[in-house]
């Protein structure tokens, strides 16, 4: 199992920290959110460290499929539904503006970066479309109406949003982080004020992003009941059409379709982590179907933070820590949102007016009833009888069948079959029994 991205890596290396430091802003996690966020600040002259526990964009971003777009599923219905007309507008002026930034900064790269149109279609309900074509007209976005002809099945038509872009993220990454102030693996283990403790020392900063995919300080903020982690699959193909374009299905079960080089991207066979699903056999069954000619080139899985109202949690870490701020909860948008991370967190860094900074408030209400979904997983995984428990909260751990690992469905964390973490919030490693010689 090998993301594409794997194959165009070249990103350079940093040292571990080895002393204690102190500076204004520190940054855990290097993923393209704690990427950005280390661009901004350099390029505001603010002292910032960036540490990564393992090699910087090495997980979430380099398992992702690129699509820059503010199209995020059929999102904008949505926020019209659970919130207002303001908010709505707010949450597109926010997208936008990030979209713009990060797609001028791919425009001064080398990283197979080009617009593309993007489309969210329904295979089922045109109702829905209907709907958010409606709520966008509202907004004051002028989306079309499409059949996806392009696709090798009938739809009961997309949204279509013109002009968004696709790129190499592991490209773009290697060219904007040469002179970044980056320490990679330095894994840090608890943040006490404004002190990180890493496994190399201590590390102090007047201010601390937490850019870690998944929180994993849960005394504060309540992230593990506040968000889940969702499993989905890709398949990269040689000798298959050319879609022109980026797909994705609006319901969570469907398949999302972009090119890349000569190569067709097909993802799906996605579930909550620690559950099952379709996987890469759905993919490479629906390959034998559509695709007969098409040879599997590449194979890989991502794990995506969701939110309990679509968007993601920017800002205030928690109420009791002023001086702690998160990035998280994409919803499967890694990329405008990362950019947009960085953006906002310079602001409130800086102790600067944003206007967007209440839409994605961490702060902002639970009573969503995903907050009963959540809750229910986790009561039912903590009663569940198992020796094999997550170092996170305790929860029951799931054997991962298609990729040999222990998933927790509770809030994300994975392990290998011989305890090492793949995903976090777990910071421990799992305590296997290993046979006796």
């Amino acid at each position: 199992m090998e993301s594409v991205w794997n194959k165009s890596r070249d990103v350079k290396e940093f040292n571990p920290i080895d002393k204690n430091v102190k500076t204004d802003v520190l940054i855990v996690g290097g993923g393209l959110a704690g990427v950005l966020c280390a661009l901004m600040l350099d390029r505001k002259n603010i002292d910032y460290i960036l540490v990564e526990q393992g090699k910087i964009c090495d997980k979430t971003t380099l398992n992702t499929t690129a699509k820059i777009t503010i199209q995020q599923g059929l999102i904008y219905s949505r926020v019209l539904d659970e919130f207002d007309l303001e908010t709505a507008q707010l949450f597109l002026s926010a997208n936008r503006e990030a979209f713009d930034m990060l797609c001028r900064l791919c425009e001064e790269t080398e990283c197979h970066f080009e617009y593309k149109d993007n489309y969210v279609y329904s295979i089922d309900d045109g109702k829905k479309i209907e709907k958010e074509l409606n709520a966008l007209g509202k907004i004051g976005y002028n989306a079309g109406y499409s059949k996806c002809e392009g696709l090798p099945f009938e739809t009961a038509g997309a949204v279509k949003f013109k002009n968004q872009a696709q790129f190499n993220p592991l490209e773009f990454v290697s060219q904007i982080s040469e002179e970044l102030n980056i320490y990679e693996n330095t894994r840090v283990l608890d943040i006490c004020d404004k002190t990180a403790l890493t496994d190399k020392g201590k590390i102090t900063a007047d201010k601390i992003i937490m850019a870690t995919h998944f929180p994993f300080i849960n005394r504060h903020g309540f992230y593990f009941i506040k968000m889940f982690q969702h499993r989905s699959y890709v398949i990269a193909c040689e000798n298959a059409e050319d879609v022109d374009g980026m797909y994705v299905d609006e319901s969570k079960k469907g398949m999302s379709f972009r090119n890349y080089k000569d190569l067709l991207f097909i993802g799906g066979g996605g579930h909550r982590t620690g559950k099952q699903g379709g996987g890469w056999q759905e993919l490479s069954d629906f390959v034998y179907r559509h695709y007969p000619n098409a040879n599997e080139k590449y194979r890989w899985a991502a794990q995506d933070c969701m939110t309990l109202d679509g968007i993601p949690y920017i800002g205030r870490y928690s109420k009791n820590t002023p001086n702690l701020f998160v990035a998280t909860g994409f919803n499967k948008w890694g990329m405008v949102n990362s950019m947009l991370s960085a953006m906002l967190l310079t602001d409130l860094i800086k102790e600067k007016e944003n206007q967007y900074e209440a839409v994605f408030s961490p702060l902002r209400t639970v009573i969503r009833p995903q907050f009963a979904v959540n809750s229910f997983e986790a009561v039912t995984s903590l009663l569940t009888p198992t020796k094999k428990r997550c170092t996170h909260l305790g929860c029951a751990l799931k054997w991962n069948s298609q990729e040999h690992t222990w998933d927790c469905p509770c809030h994300g964390s994975r392990y290998t079959k011989n305890g090492e973490i793949i995903e976090n919030p777990a910071v421990e490693e799992l305590r296997i029994n290993k046979p006796k010689k």
